[in-house]
């Protein structure tokens, strides 16, 4: 998968790991019923009553049957051990995952929450590559990997995941807003965003949605078709100057129009002018639409005079309609009033009952990844599961579910309860 050439190494890479290096095995310690929707709170299986100081007992004598999303306690890297038990409950991960969320420590120093965040990076990176492999292995084909980290060292995960996933199975490398205020106690700026890169299973199969309903405005479209639908109009001539009739030939052919009427033809008709795609001054472009196209949806196209720095022409638009279900591309930038930040995580968890926690993901920045990277009834994995963001996104939204963490205390004190508060 990895381009010719290219590599990425750090001392100790590649030698095997020693005995030890991952934390405990994970044991399913809670699970929600599937019929429990999105209104219940989990279910302690049999034997798991307290995970503190240690991973909870397995689970070998809880009922068996379908759930909609387990808390596992351990780590991370070996979370294939817990698939046979997760299988039970029809929650297998490996090979059926739609979305894996990484959110591990930024190695920014310091200790928190059962996690040193103060590795030397030679060791860090071999920590997170080890996640990533194990990542790549519980995807589905049509599945994505989604990695949480700031400045710190994004840059160099970001060759790692070439190297495991591909350079061809790159998606984005977005930029989150999650502190708007900034750190006004770091060094030169104060630090205002984290990164979220996202990768492919296989860049040939993925399914993944890039835009969200919400993201639509409907003052976008301010025009009412004939049934009632909102509409706006396009222009159908491609406004980027490097497309035009010496780079893109074929998209260079006349169309006919009436401006008094907006009626459009493929072919010359009687009343019709013909319409060739310009710029605005008048040097010649190309449609957006191929020949073809255009014939299959005439019907979408109106023809107006337009009066331009050079003076009146006629042109062709596109009606495009708002309809139901419609849906917008997210730009690569996302900001703290789309997605929340650290302050309203934070205060999503005092709403649950729960504090202590201090480095929670919003809900709506969780919500937001879940939905575009997944469809209802699909298979959310989360390693470091944390105050358990990613399972009340996924829960409130229909997926099933499976997210561990290793520090018991937290699992305890912090994901549980505001599962049983149901998220609000």
């Amino acid at each position: 998968m990895n381009p010719a050439g290219f590599s990425v190494t750090w001392p100790g890479r590649g030698e095997p790991v020693p005995p030890g290096a991952h934390g405990p095995s994970p044991q399913i310690y809670a699970l929600v019923p599937a019929s429990a929707g999105g209104s219940a709170g989990p279910t302690i299986t049999a034997g798991s009553s307290d995970p503190a100081g240690s991973a909870a007992p397995a689970c070998a004598s809880a009922t068996t049957g379908s759930a909609a999303g387990a808390v596992l306690v351990g780590d991370g890297a070996r979370i294939a051990e817990a698939h046979p038990a997760l299988q039970t409950h029809g929650l297998g991960p490996v090979g059926a995952t739609q979305l894996v969320y990484l959110d591990p420590p930024y190695n920014r120093g310091g200790s928190f929450d059962g996690y040193h965040d103060n590795m030397p990076r030679h060791e860090w990176l071999g920590y997170i590559e080890a996640r990533l492999l194990v990542a790549r292995d519980l995807l589905a084909d049509t599945g994505t990997v989604w990695v949480h980290l700031d400045d710190a060292e994004a840059h160099r995960v970001r060759c790692v995941l070439d190297e495991v996933f591909g350079v061809e199975a790159f998606i984005a490398d977005l930029t989150v807003e999650s502190n708007p205020k900034g750190r006004q106690l770091d060094r030169f700026f104060a630090g205002s965003h984290d990164r979220l890169m996202v990768y492919a299973r296989n860049p040939e199969k993925v399914a993944l949605v890039g835009g969200i309903a919400a993201a639509v405005d409907p003052s976008d479209f301010p025009h009412v078709d004939s049934d009632g639908v909102n509409y706006r109009l396009l222009p159908l001539r491609n406004t980027n100057k490097r497309f035009n009739p010496r780079t893109t030939p074929t998209m260079s052919y006349p169309l006919h129009g009436d401006p008094d009427t907006g009626a459009v033809s493929v072919d010359p008709a009687p009343g019709m002018v013909e319409i060739l795609p310009v710029f605005g001054d008048l040097t010649p472009a190309v449609w957006r639409w191929s020949r073809d196209r255009a014939r299959e949806r005439v019907d979408e196209l109106v023809c107006r005079t337009v009066r331009g720095r050079s003076g009146p022409r006629v042109d062709i638009y596109q009606r495009d309609r708002h309809e139901a279900g419609r849906i917008k591309k997210l730009k690569s930038i996302w900001l703290s009033q789309e997605v929340g930040s650290t302050d309203t995580a934070r205060a999503e968890l005092r709403a649950a009952g729960v504090d202590g926690f201090r480095t929670p993901k919003p809900e709506a920045l969780m919500r937001r990844i879940v939905e575009l990277a997944t469809g209802p009834g699909d298979l959310v994995v989360d390693l470091f599961a944390g105050s358990g963001t990613t399972a009340v996104a996924a829960r409130d939204l229909g997926r099933r579910w499976v997210v561990i963490e290793r520090n018991p205390d937290t699992v305890r004190n912090v994901l549980l309860p505001r599962l049983t508060a149901g998220g609000t």
